[in-house]
């Protein structure tokens, strides 16, 4: 399935593999789309992809290839703990992608597993963040020196991070104050 696309000068980059939460990616995408942004899906190749419901999604990029530069957002979504977050973690490039964002302090969306490319890429110390609470993503936080918290949702700066599915409606609304900061910035 490939997603609606539009070409505006705003662009969001989504960092996903297979066994991505289904959720946690299309809410957002469909989200930003809506409000006119480019959105591009971004995955270790071109094949498609299936979330863990079963829904297939045709990436835009390669995580490789992808400039951050090129980029006002940086989403990282969750999935099955052997699936996408597992995946992206372990890709040099989406480390890379994440250090960008943080050091020009362009805004980061990550939801359940996702903050283990928050750990992966050394970007959690001394930052407030939440994620799924088992599977060891807490402790990996914790461990990282970051401040993992029980909260729905957790804002610290250009960081937002949340639980899981449930949590996708404080989540982007969120994201969305930060997408209404970059459109009124650039």
């Amino acid at each position: 399935m490939e997603l609606p696309k539009n070409t505006s000068k705003y662009k969001a980059v989504v960092l996903t593999a297979d066994k991505f939460e289904d959720m946690e990616v299309f809410f957002p995408v469909f989200r930003l789309v809506e409000q006119g942004w480019q959105v591009d899906i971004a995955a270790p190749d071109l094949k498609e992809i299936f979330g863990e419901h079963g829904y297939a999604l045709k990436p835009d990029k390669i995580i490789g290839d992808i400039n951050p530069d090129n980029y006002h957002l940086l989403l990282i979504p969750g999935g099955f703990p052997g699936g996408a977050p597992a995946t992206v973690r372990k890709i040099s490039k989406a480390q890379e992608i994440t250090r960008s964002f943080f050091e020009k302090n362009k805004p980061v969306a990550s939801i359940c597993h996702g903050p283990w490319t928050l750990v992966s890429a050394g970007m959690v110390k001394g930052r407030h963040l939440t994620s799924f609470w088992h599977d060891g993503v807490p402790e990996e936080i914790k461990k990282a020196g970051g401040i993992w918290e029980d909260k729905d949702v957790v804002v610290d700066g250009n960081l937002v991070t949340s639980r899981y599915p449930m949590d996708l409606p404080v989540f982007m609304k969120e994201i969305m104050k930060m997408v209404k900061q970059v459109e009124k910035n650039y």
